[in-house]
């Protein structure tokens, strides 16, 4: 999926549904009490398998080093660990029977299978720092149209014609100037949407929902998920402005936009600063689980408040993961599984946070960029 990755708005039921994904609670404790009712098997011996982690070293804890373990509403994170079940990894595939099984299990019960099934591994750098960074990113929801107009000018566009055999493609400048890329996108526009700043949002994010309304005045909402890029660098246009002298860059975007209406006639040069482009697919909504997040690098829907991106060669897709990352707003303690990735989330201790879909876990997602520690839960 996405992604630019660096800070990643529909109704009150995603809101809700965001805001139980995320614990906002006391601070990271230095040393977790233990876990009353859960017997913890003593720790293990070095990591065994098939699967390689070039860029992280894991280090096998004891359960009681995981911070909050006992306090994690897991039946939100079992809904995670059950999405994944899709497309495991081989290593966790086995476990799947049994994660299916203890859906409707209480949480003691899950805590328990997960102290009895799996070894916890503390995440750390070939150099062993285990101290990483938190981001967080969302699934933003605009108004759009089919057809441009005065209101609907700025195109989403989904793949273009030819574009496998030139790489890297076109920047976002000559993408919006040259007649010969403009000429191989022609008909490929899946949407047209009226903030250029928001269309840069949905760039930035990797996918989104719409709101179209059609021609005899019906409404419904599609998303649009990530299906490439141009292949150039990412380059953050908050750091453009801040090297144009503009102080105020927060909130975002709102900031930013405040900045385009009154300079509308630098705002070319804004968008140009990052030279990335993304491109589209249309998909349906899946209208049984309207909250369901877009689907992630593992091929499965993003659980809101329990799915990570995370660096591939640090962490393999489909591992559950223990998550710690306190911040001045938001504090988690939590399980997550790793189901996505980005360009911009590389090293062993990395993490960009699924918050959900909306306005609110776009505020989230702008909140977050803060410490973290991050221990792999792996088959015993």
């Amino acid at each position: 999926m996405k992604k630019g990755l660096l800070w990643r708005l529909v109704g009150p039921a995603i809101v809700v549904a965001t805001l139980a994904g995320c614990s906002f609670g006391p601070r990271v404790p230095d040393a977790p009490p233990t876990t009353p009712g859960i017997s913890l098997p003593p720790v293990l011996g070095p990591l065994t398998g098939s699967l390689a982690h070039p860029k992280s070293r894991w280090v096998p804890v004891n359960w009681s080093e995981l911070p909050g373990f006992g306090a994690d509403p897991l039946h939100e994170g079992w809904v995670a660990l059950i999405t994944s079940c899709a497309r495991p990894n081989a290593a966790f595939a086995p476990l799947c029977q049994d994660v299916r099984r203890l859906a409707i299990a209480d949480g003691d019960t899950q805590r328990q299978w997960l102290a009895d099934r799996l070894q916890p591994y503390r995440i750390e750098s070939l150099t062993g720092q285990s101290d990483g960074q938190l981001t967080s990113y969302y699934e933003p929801v605009y108004d759009a149209a089919r057809r441009p107009s005065a209101q609907f000018s700025v195109p989403l566009y989904a793949v273009p014609a030819g574009f496998a055999a030139r790489k890297p493609w076109f920047t976002r400048q000559q993408i919006e100037t040259l007649p010969e890329a403009q000429a191989a996108l022609r008909g490929r526009e899946i949407a047209w949407l009226a903030d250029p700043i928001d269309a840069m949002m949905l760039h930035i994010q990797g996918s989104g929902r719409l709101r179209i309304t059609d021609d005899a005045g019906v409404q419904r909402t599609v998303r649009v998920a990530f299906a490439g890029t141009n292949d150039q660098p990412y380059r953050s246009i908050q750091q453009w402005l801040l090297s144009q002298g503009v102080t105020k860059i927060n909130p975002w975007p709102d900031a930013t936009k405040e900045w385009a209406a009154q300079n509308p006639q630098r705002v070319p040069q804004l968008m140009w600063s990052n030279p990335r482009y993304v491109f589209f697919r249309e998909e349906a909504l899946d209208e049984v689980d309207a909250s369901a997040g877009p689907r992630g690098a593992q091929g499965v829907p993003l659980t809101p408040g329990r799915s990570i991106a995370v660096d591939r060669d640090s962490i393999p897709y489909g591992t559950p993961v223990w998550l710690a990352s306190n911040g001045p707003t938001v504090q988690l303690q939590k399980l997550v599984v790793a189901q996505d990735t980005g360009k911009a989330i590389t090293g062993a201790v990395r993490a960009d946070y699924f918050a959900g879909t909306g306005l609110e876990a776009g505020r989230i997602a702008a909140a977050v960029n803060q410490p973290l520690r991050l221990w792999a839960l792996w088959p015993k």
